[in-house]
């Protein structure tokens, strides 16, 4: 795993977002190999997942500067006005986004302009989340079903090749007592630091083990998860 990817991105079991970040990662690697030629990053922020894209002769990071997100040291190429995507029609050979299209409040139109300037035949990754709280607010959107990411994906043209589900029902729960833990609890001993550093340690590591222990001996429920995965080809 490359070293160059931001120690947020591939956290430790100590850390609040491990059950969602650690099965992101681990599929984006999978499928990051699969896209090549000029690669389009859209939402990029940090561009975190970059190493993991081999194949790319290009990586363009594009972004919106917005309310909700800090752009500070971020490795944003271009930006866009949130409505048209300053690139040529069939520029780009394929298209990653990670975490992006629940800020997206008009995202049928984006997914019309991530379809004219992919190429035909091109390849896009996607990552978005089903279940997690509100964030990066006011610029919170929605939430995707399985159905409702492929189905919007389609009514475009592109043809689903690969979609995973990250996490299980099991992981889901303890991933939302993990975040109500350091929103709602922990947060209450931010005067005390070495405290609160401590009493994280110690939650966020038991929380997280029982997660992956209960996650394998129970049996396993999908229809609540934390992440889509999707892999699709633009038939144009």
């Amino acid at each position: 795993m490359p070293n160059s990817i931001p120690k947020e991105f591939k956290p430790n079991i100590t850390d609040p977002l491990y059950l969602t970040r650690i099965d992101l990662l681990f599929n984006i690697q999978n499928y990051a190999k699969l896209l090549g030629g000029k690669t389009l990053d859209f939402g990029c922020g940090k561009k975190p997942y970059k190493s993991l894209f081999t194949n790319a002769d290009e990586y363009i990071g594009l972004d919106f500067e917005g309310e909700g997100h800090s752009h500070k040291d971020e490795q944003i190429d271009v930006f866009y006005d949130g409505k048209k995507i300053p690139f040529p029609d069939n520029y780009f050979d394929s298209v990653f986004s990670s975490e992006v299209f629940e800020h997206i409040f008009n995202l049928e139109e984006i997914i019309k302009e991530l379809k004219r300037v992919l190429k035909n035949q091109g390849l896009i990754l996607i990552t978005c989340p089903f279940s997690i709280c509100e964030h990066e607010v006011p610029n919170d959107f929605a939430r995707y079903t399985s159905f409702g990411i492929k189905h919007m994906l389609e009514k475009e043209g592109f043809v689903i090749q690969e979609f995973k589900k990250t996490g299980d029902a099991v992981k889901t729960i303890w991933q939302l007592r993990i975040t109500y833990w350091g929103h709602s609890v922990l947060s209450k001993l931010k005067n005390i630091p070495v405290v609160r550093t401590i009493a994280r340690k110690i939650i966020y590591t038991s929380f997280n083990t029982i997660a992956i222990f209960s996650s394998w001996l129970l049996p396993k429920c999908t229809e609540l998860y934390l992440n889509n995965i999707v892999l699709a080809k633009l038939e144009k």
